[in-house]
């Protein structure tokens, strides 16, 4: 625990020593287009202009904004209170196994769209940093948020952002979180550790480029296998479902500690990624010339890039109180018996190191739009695996994409279509092919945007028979195929989106039982229609709602709540001049369905067609509020459980497995700028 309080020293004394004077380009607007994607020029974002205008040291301003990575669309800080999800690490259409940082799924139909290789570990991925969702940050003056949340049991989460603009061609981020969830049963505790480093750079001529990120994550989920009776929650001796036996993991030894995860049963994930991605571009020089100043610009027309990635991942199960009775009992696994003819320690264990070559050309065809662009690339994997320090295996993939993208002047029409070929190597034969269009009707009438994906994959290395982890069938399973139809509409002035999304699939893999999986030859159909909106109750009085509709083929295998639902009442407004205040009560309703098992000795949720859930209604209270750069929410969850006693008490996330009891949260969001 010092060493992450010692952390947070060094980074506010790094913010002072680095805190920087006004920032006025001697060259225009260049840095913050240019770094902020793979394809942006120095004209063409007004926006970016407004960045580094001249300003009065002493105020305390700052305009800062950023991309996510290989995007283009500028968005802003978002400083909102209404919504606690925004700031949470797990969504409201998520399910996890009954603590935060344990395994979680999706409860609306989201699958891998991704070709190439795969290892075949997704359960904590929500939880997690990556390369697609970072954000690469322009700001007028170091800014630094600092967050810290307790929940009941000890829950702790921890989340620091600080970037800065060292010079205007040079701005760093760097991004922490920690979560620590003992939870309230036997063997549940997880915690969840988050890095990300950032460093964008542009020469002072603008035709150099250099961004680095570096990502780390660790996962750690003790895991219990579900409790052996659920029935006993109603016959509490002591009063805490702490003391009711679970499947897995040691019943004689009690150690939930705040500050750590020690996993003795349990999965044990670690991630991470270093990639160096340069480019040099060539085109026209230009300036304008005022009265007082020439302002430098640069035109690219060709870019030459090259992207080196390295990434080196652990997956890890680990079962050092292995009872081979409760394993032939509960998982039908029979496992072999140390000299006491009890106890044996269960590991499993696949490492990979990956490192990619990509090189590509990209064209700029109107000089004055740095959102139109034509890029083409080759790229080499390097892959490298080995299996409980045993087996190992080697391979490559050679793959080429296409992307073309336009976002018009005018920004009436947007266009963004791709594709990627493996045409050699362990993925070989693997595509994804996608396309969308949006256009802006009007500002009265809003925008509608459609789009088509088609993904060709290889099966996941965990069905490989390298693989360390239990599948009893592994065999050659086919490539998988996805075909996604999507549409959007959103009007902004009448605060309304709808989303309509049609998956066709083919092949469709998964598994069905703890160690087995199967593939379905049959075509599957899946569609899913979404809305959200917000609607003016009273004076002060709002009611924001979204509404999920699914259906697929029938006897398809493939678990899913026809209906979701949740509805925030929110009384919220600005009070004094300076508070801003939004407090009410959110509701989530799920229609009864049948959900996924859990196999936590592979880490895969399967489907299963035996166990319907029928869940309450969760209710949460909340209240939040903002007072200038200071954030504060109170939250009292699951007020659900106080209208049943014993097992009726509990939501249930998937049989065996209730959910969380009365909780209460309680966090702060503090920002600086220096």
């Amino acid at each position: 625990m010092r060493c992450r309080f010692l952390f947070i020293f060094l980074l506010l004394l790094a913010n002072n020593l680095f805190a920087q004077k006004t920032l006025v380009p001697e060259s225009g607007s260049g840095f913050p287009t240019n770094i902020g994607n793979g394809t942006g020029s120095n004209s063409g974002d007004k926006t970016a202009n407004k960045t580094f205008e001249a300003r009065n040291d002493a105020a305390d301003s700052i305009t800062i904004f950023y991309r996510k990575y290989n995007q283009n669309k500028i968005q802003f800080l978002d400083s909102s209170i209404n919504n606690f999800n925004i700031r949470f690490p797990l969504p409201n259409y998520y399910q996890d196994l009954g603590n935060l940082s344990t395994a979680a799924r999706s409860l609306i139909f989201n699958p891998l769209l991704t070709a190439g290789f795969g290892a075949g570990f997704h359960q904590f991925d929500v939880y997690n940093y990556s390369l697609e969702n970072t954000k690469l940050f322009n700001t007028t003056k170091p800014y630094t948020e600092l967050a810290y949340l307790l929940g009941s049991n000890s829950e702790q989460l921890i989340n620091v952002l600080h970037t800065q603009n060292k010079k205007d061609n040079l701005n760093f981020s760097l991004e922490y979180r920690f979560v620590n969830a003992p939870g309230i049963f036997k063997n549940q505790n997880a915690s969840l550790n988050n890095t990300r480093f950032v460093l964008q750079y542009q020469s002072p001529s603008k035709r150099y480029h250099l961004l680095t990120i570096y990502i780390a994550n660790k996962n750690a989920a003790s895991e219990n296998g579900g409790l052996v009776d659920v029935n006993k929650l109603d016959s509490l001796t002591l009063g805490s479902p702490f003391e009711l036996q679970a499947k897995l993991g040691p019943n004689n030894i009690i150690r939930r500690s705040p500050f750590s995860t020690t996993v003795y049963t349990g999965n044990i994930y670690k991630q991470t990624s270093f990639t160096v991605r340069q480019q040099y571009d060539l085109g026209q020089k230009d300036s304008i010339v005022t009265d007082s100043s020439v302002v430098k610009l640069f035109y690219p027309r060709l870019r030459l890039q090259h992207l080196i990635s390295i990434k080196s991942n652990s997956f890890g199960f680990n079962d050092f109180y292995a009872d081979s009775t409760n394993y032939q009992k509960y998982f039908g696994v029979n496992i072999k018996a140390n000299a006491s003819g009890y106890y044996d320690t269960i590991t499993h264990q696949d490492n990979w190191n990956i490192l990619s070559n990509e090189l590509s050309v990209i064209s700029f065809p109107d000089k004055k739009n740095a959102a139109q662009y034509i890029k083409a690339s080759a790229t080499l994997e390097n892959i490298s695996g080995n299996f409980n320090d045993k087996a190992t295996d080697k391979f490559y993939n050679l793959f080429v994409g296409g992307e073309y993208r336009n976002r018009t002047k005018n920004k009436i029409w947007d266009i963004e279509a791709a594709a990627q070929i493996y045409l050699s190597g362990y993925n070989k034969g693997d595509y994804n092919a996608e396309i969308n269009l949006q256009k802006l009707v009007s500002k009265k009438t809003g925008s509608l945007e459609i789009g088509f994906q088609n993904v060709n994959r290889t099966p996941e290395y965990i069905f490989n028979p390298n693989s360390s982890f239990l599948i009893t069938n592994r065999k050659d399973y086919n490539k998988e195929n996805t075909a996604k139809f999507w549409g959007k509409y959103v009007n902004s002035k009448i605060n309304l989106s709808l989303t309509a999304e049609y998956f066709v699939l083919s092949n469709y893999l998964y598994f069905d039982s703890f160690f087995t999986a199967k593939q379905e030859a049959a075509l599957l159909n899946v569609l899913h229609i979404g809305v959200e909106k917000k609607m003016h109750l009273a004076k002060n009085i709002n009611w924001y709602t979204s509404l999920h509709l699914q259906q697929t083929t029938a006897n398809a295998p493939i678990n899913m709540p026809t209906v979701l639902m949740n509805n925030r009442f929110v009384f919220e407004g600005t009070f004094y001049k300076n508070l801003f205040l939004a407090t009410g009560v959110e509701v989530r309703y799920i229609s009864n369905y049948k959900p996924n098992g859990y196999s936590p000795l592979i880490g895969q949720f399967f489907y299963q067609n035996n166990y319907t859930l029928a869940n309450k209604p969760d209710i949460n209270f909340f209240f939040n509020f903002r007072i200038k750069s200071f954030k504060g929410f109170l939250r009292v969850e699951n007020l659900n459980t106080l209208l049943g006693s014993g097992q009726k008490k509990y939501n249930f996330s998937l049989e065996q497995y209730p959910m969380q009891s009365l909780w209460m949260r309680f966090g702060v969001w503090w920002n600086f700028i220096n």
